[in-house]
Parts: structure tokens; sequence; C-alpha cells
């Protein structure tokens, strides 16, 4: 009988338990190898509450041991009494952990646990995004690859004493599987600065918002993605404006304005209507399109097809657009992705709006041609821009990097002629050149040709646009000659006396632009006797 009790006791003291393993979770880098998601291990502490309840000073040697109110503690015990599991504490350092185990408090147990961090901080948090404290994905790529990412748990039998302690390891049960790991598509150095560059301008402007991108012409891999205002991917807890955690270069929307009339150009020139040199009247600087002015900043009279671009002319595109019908144009910015979600799966992408009303109006077919009455992301600029960088081709864009049998089987189609693409990426270089008429002369950079296009949108209001708001752009190639790269720069509503994308978001590409050139070894192609004593391009 002796015997039996002592078996029986024996048996009472210890039990069989199964505990899960977590997963460590996969680790999340730039193209270069630069961590930018790793995961450390923690521990965190949980109770048996059905049993703990009834060790009153237990609870309160722990409440001591975490430094947290006792009362309080109690009260979540005796809450959760028919529980047999529930968490005190987590995320622990290992050795915080230790010294609340050496206590050898009964029914409180220890479990090893993950806990992420994110090296870069504020600066990659809209394309990282976040995970929980259960370590699944709730923001950015962390979402997208949330089951690539996550691997699988484990769980083993062990046998525990009555305090909760492991005694004797029986047998692993199911192997804890470790997540895979992501390699994103964005230089780092390109990202942090293109963020400071952003983040620079955004104060300076006192701006609502603010996304930059850096687009590889060749690959359609993004190497860089900033947006203002940004957020501490580890500080989220006192959080009031959730807006900031929007990824705003592939989740919002906005009419792109005069970087539209590339593709009105490239329009133009598709209908053999019209050539480079076909001449365009825009005098007064204005016109009525029923009882609706479209109006240039001035008058420019007698403009090529070329200059039209040149001096970004409303009454020029408008002209054109009269000629050739909506269609035609309607028709090109379909083809290089307008209207369609770029397709990287992050999540709230949005493919914007492209009209296609049964009837056109005039005036619907005049601000068609310079960028009003459509909407479209940072990410559809750059995409739809790579296409005239790149001899008319278009290609998917990706968020993650490719290897090389990935870029030798990406799809590529020709949706603009080589010839045309071509002679809109000339017209493109005038902007910028101030000794053929181009205004948008800071977006300028030492030793490199650039093209490209600035925009300026007023902002739809409440009541219709608003007069004093504003969104700017700036869209460059760079080197013009044979681009390697599409930045996109865009600021919302800054204020203060400018808001032209010549003036607000050109200056910022020349400051992106200039870095990345260099950091990619990009070999200059505009090198003179004379910008090489100045430093600076023409």
């Amino acid at each position: 009988i002796l015997q039996r009790d002592f078996l029986q006791g024996q048996g009472d003291a210890r039990t069989i338990r199964t505990i899960p393993l977590v997963a460590n979770r996969g680790l999340i880098t730039d193209r270069n190898g630069e961590p930018l998601a790793v995961s450390t291990p923690v521990q965190s502490i949980w109770v048996n509450p059905s049993e703990l309840v009834e060790t009153p000073e237990a609870v309160y040697s722990l409440a001591a041991a975490l430094e947290m109110n006792p009362e309080v503690l109690a009260s979540t015990i005796s809450n959760n009494a028919n529980r047999e599991f529930l968490y005190v504490k987590r995320r622990l350092a290992p050795a915080d952990a230790k010294r609340v185990m050496d206590l050898k408090l009964g029914h409180v147990y220890s479990q090893q646990e993950y806990q992420r961090f994110y090296p870069q901080g504020e600066v990659a948090a809209h394309l990282i995004g976040f995970s929980n404290v259960d370590d699944i994905g709730q923001e950015g790529l962390e979402l997208t690859y949330d089951d690539w990412l996550g691997g699988v748990p484990g769980r083993r039998q062990v046998i525990k004493d009555r305090r909760g302690h492991i005694i004797e390891e029986l047998n692993m049960i199911q192997t804890a599987e470790p997540g895979n790991n992501l390699t994103l598509a964005i230089d780092f150095q390109l990202q942090n600065l293109a963020y400071r560059a952003l983040k620079a301008e955004f104060i300076t402007r006192r701006a609502r918002g603010a996304s930059a991108l850096i687009l590889d012409v060749d690959t359609g891999e993004v190497l860089a993605m900033v947006n203002q205002p940004s957020y501490n991917p580890h500080n989220k807890a006192d959080m009031t404006d959730f807006s900031v955690l929007r990824n705003r270069a592939i989740t919002d929307v906005f009419e792109p304005g005069s970087t539209v009339k590339a593709f009105t150009i490239t329009a133009a020139l598709e209908s053999g209507l019209f050539e480079p040199d076909t001449i365009i009247e825009t005098s007064p600087g204005w016109m009525m399109v029923g009882p609706n002015e479209v109006r240039d900043i001035f008058n420019y009279g007698t403009l090529t097809l070329s200059k039209v671009i040149t001096k970004s002319s409303n009454i020029g595109t408008s002209k054109i657009a009269f000629e050739i019908g909506p269609e035609p144009i309607r028709d090109v910015l379909q083809r290089v992705g307008f209207g369609e979600v770029p397709g990287t799966g992050f999540p709230g992408e949005r493919g914007g709006v492209l009209p296609n009303p049964r009837r056109w109006s005039r005036i619907e077919t005049a601000t068609l041609s310079y960028g009003y009455g459509l909407s479209a992301s940072a990410l559809q600029l750059a995409r739809a821009y790579s296409v005239i960088a790149d001899e008319g081709v278009l290609k998917p864009v990706s968020l993650l990097k490719l290897s090389e049998a990935d870029i030798e089987a990406l799809p590529r189609e020709q949706v603009i002629s080589p010839v045309i693409a071509g002679q809109v990426l000339d017209m493109l270089e005038t902007v910028v050149d101030s000794s053929r008429g181009g205004s948008a002369v800071e977006a300028n950079i030492p030793f490199y040709d650039v093209a490209g296009k600035t925009g300026t949108a007023h902002v739809v209001g409440e009541y219709g646009y608003e007069d004093n708001l504003h969104n700017s752009f700036f869209v460059g190639l760079v080197p013009a000659s044979d681009p390697e790269i599409v930045v996109v720069v865009v600021i919302n509503e800054p204020k203060g006396e400018e808001h032209y994308g010549g003036h607000v978001a050109a200056p910022v590409f020349s400051e992106i632009a200039t870095g990345a050139m260099r950091i990619l070894n990009v070999p200059p192609d505009n090198v003179t006797d004379q910008n090489l004593w100045s430093g600076s391009s023409p």
C-alpha cells in the first residue's frame, strides 16, 4: 500500500506535456544582403491560471519579478481561472526571463519566441511593414509574404514536475521549420539616399505627403521606394494616425497632370499627322472649350510638336487631342500600364482610373491630353516612363530581386515603336535644358544628360478643384543617352509660394539621381571641358 501511494504521488507530481516550438521567421534583406528584418530570440512568461489562482503568494512574487501591479495581475489570473494558459509578459530578454524562472514559482512557465527587429527603422518601413507579437505579418511585404516567411511551428513531448519545470524530454513530435528568407529588389544605399532627400523637401515644403522611387529600366526592379510621413516600426503603441502606414507610392493615386503629355505626343507621332517639327499655334495662351477655359502659364505663340513638351503647353496638347481624337491617347496610356494594377502583390495596390466614356466631350478630350480626368500611382508613372526609356518595351515591375534566369524570362512587350520612343526621349531632354528653352533646370545633375517631365495638378476638394492646393511631380530618366533608371518624385500639397513640379519635385530628383549614378557606378555621358571646370551639366 505504501509503494502504491508513493507511485501515485509521483504520478500526480509529474505530467506529460506537449509544448509548442516556435519557428524562426525568415530574414528580409536588400539585394546585396543588407538585413532589413531579422528575428531575435526572446522569452515569454505564461502561467496556468487554474492552478496558480490557488497560490496567491506566487502571484505576488511573480508580479514583483516582472515589475507589474500585483493586484492587477491577481485579478487577471482570477478572471481566467477556468483556463490553463495565459501569457503574463511577452518578449522578455532571455536573461530577464531566466531571473523569473530561477524563482521556481509553481505553474509559471517560460516559452521561447522570436521578436522582429528592423535595423533600418523608418527608412524602409512602408515597404517592409511589420509583424505582430505573434510574429504574423500585418503590413507591407511582411503581410504579402507571410506564408513564405513564417515557417512551420513544431511540437515536443516532455515530463514536467508540479512546478512546471521540465525534468525529462521524451520525444520530438514535429521539428520547427524556419521560414524562408526574402531578398528585395531595393538597394539600401539608394533607399537611404532617396529617403533623406525626400524627407528634407517634405519638411521644407510643409507638404501633406510625398513619395519617391527608383526603377531599374532594364529589369523593372524597384531599387528604392520611400514615402513621407514615415513611422518607426518598433514604436506603434502610441500611433493615432494610421494613414502613416500607407505605402503611398503604390496605394495612393492622383491625377498625373503634365507628366501625361509625353504619351499625348507619342499618340500624335503614331497618328502620322504630326512630326517633331510640326507647327502648332498656341497664341494667345488661352482658349475656350465650350464654357471652360484652357490656359498656359505664358503665351508661347508658335511651337513645334517638340516644343509643346519643352514648354508643357496645355493649348498645344489640347489641339493635338482635337486633331487625333481622345481614343489614340487613351490607347497609348493603356498600353503603358495606366488603368491596371502593376501586379506587385503589395497590400492595397491600386491601378488608378483610365476613363473610357461612350462619348468624349471636347473638354474631356482636352483635359485627358494634359493629365486630368485620370489617376495613377507613382509606381504606375515610373513603369509608364520606363517604356520610353527602354525603346518602347513594357515589362512587369518587381519588389523582389530577380535572378539572371528571372530577367531572361521577363515578358517584354513592344507597345511603342523604338523610333517613336526615341523621338519622345529626345524631346524630354529639352525639358531640363535651358539652351533649348527648357525651364526644369533644377533637375540637372553634374556630368549626366537628363530627360524628364515636370507635372503640377490641382487637388480635388469637396466642391471641385482647389485653387491653392496642388500636387507636384517630376519624372526623370538618366543617363538620357541610354537610361538606366527612372526616378519619380511626388510632393503632395506643398505649402508656400512655389508649387510647380520644376521647382518643388525636380530638385529632389536631382539629389537622388546624382547619388544614384555614383552608387550604381554609371559612367557619365556628358563630360565637356566647360562642365568639368564648373562641376555641372549645362
